[in-house]
């Protein structure tokens, strides 16, 4: 699968959002090793701690289903009901979402206005990260 596929699969994610509060659409869809792709948005809750990331869904439904294994992710944001905006890393929750089950070489695709988009190693983005192997793994 190419980034602009995975991007507009991402895109297409955004379209689910709960915003009701920040009007801030983010959709994500993450690709396993073996070809499938999982859909993520973020879910808003009116006292926003518990908020849910797209990353952290994508990543969570694939879990679910059993995977374990990740090539990469396309991670696009904006206001809800507008193209992206620009670039749209993923925040430090998800990085480290990431990082639990994502090796350094794995691809962080940041898709922003038309076929703009940035593509980062999880090492780049997430430099110095604490592991499974921090934790004996």
């Amino acid at each position: 699968m190419t980034e602009l596929e995975l991007i507009a699969l991402a895109k297409e994610a955004r379209t689910h959002a709960y915003i009701p509060y920040s009007g801030f659409a983010v959709g994500a869809a993450l690709l396993t090793k073996e070809g499938k792709v999982y859909q993520g948005c973020n879910i808003e809750n009116a006292s926003f701690g518990p908020t849910v990331c797209a990353e952290r869904t994508a990543f969570f439904k694939a879990v679910y289903d059993g995977e374990r294994e990740f090539e990469a992710i396309a991670v696009v944001g904006g206001k809800g009901g507008e193209e992206p905006s620009g670039l749209f890393p993923p925040c430090g929750v998800c990085r480290q979402v990431m990082r639990e089950f994502c090796a350094d070489d794995f691809k962080v695709i940041m898709g922003g206005k038309g076929d703009e988009f940035v593509t980062m190693s999880l090492a780049e983005i997430l430099p110095a990260s604490f592991s499974p192997s921090d934790m004996g793994k």
